[in-house]
């Protein structure tokens, strides 16, 4: 029963994300200007602190169950708006790097087309974790993984440095991280 439950959660959420994709909201085309100043801080170190199995273990065996439940469902949720402002992020970046596909410059392009794929595949990981992370809400003593994700995150970061880097080398570039 709960395994079924899980599985129309999952299927609904997938099939509420393929509707925004095809409504285009992930792949509509803007112009550059001003993307840096919609970007959000996210802080990776805190959000491996919060989804650390090393950390989840440390509260579980010095906490009450009870308090550890409610500590843990808070931590995933703390969890999730870190996941939901990279993934946002990424929505901007796959934009920054759409722009810099159409450019003349060989190297520009290329960088471009690693942007927007790894904003894609960043967007996708979130996908993930986010279903992973409502299951361990639901159920705090579930293993959850949300392996890749900040790792694809800094990826792609570097990413926006170095097209910064390449469609204005003499301004310094910067992102929120």
């Amino acid at each position: 029963m709960i395994i079924t439950f899980v599985l129309v959660v999952l299927a609904l959420l997938a099939l509420l994300f393929l509707l925004r994709l095809a409504k285009g909201q992930g792949f509509r085309s803007a112009a550059s200007d001003g993307l840096p100043a919609r970007i959000q801080s996210v802080d990776i170190a805190a959000f491996r602190n919060l989804v650390d199995a090393n950390e989840e273990r440390y509260l579980r065996t010095t906490l009450p169950p009870g308090e550890f439940r409610a500590v843990q469902r808070e931590r995933l949720r703390a969890a999730l708006k870190y996941i939901s402002c990279a993934a946002g992020n990424a929505a901007i970046l796959m934009r920054a790097g759409e722009a810099a596909r159409r450019s003349s410059d060989a190297e520009v392009r290329e960088a471009g087309e690693k942007l927007v794929d790894r904003a894609i595949r960043l967007r996708l990981y979130a996908f993930q974790a986010t279903a992973k992370l409502y299951v361990g809400i639901m159920f705090p003593g579930a293993r959850i993984s949300t392996n890749g994700l900040a790792e694809n995150y800094e990826s792609m970061t570097r990413l926006v440095f170095l097209l910064g880097r390449l469609q204005s080398p003499q301004r310094e570039v910067s992102i929120a991280s």
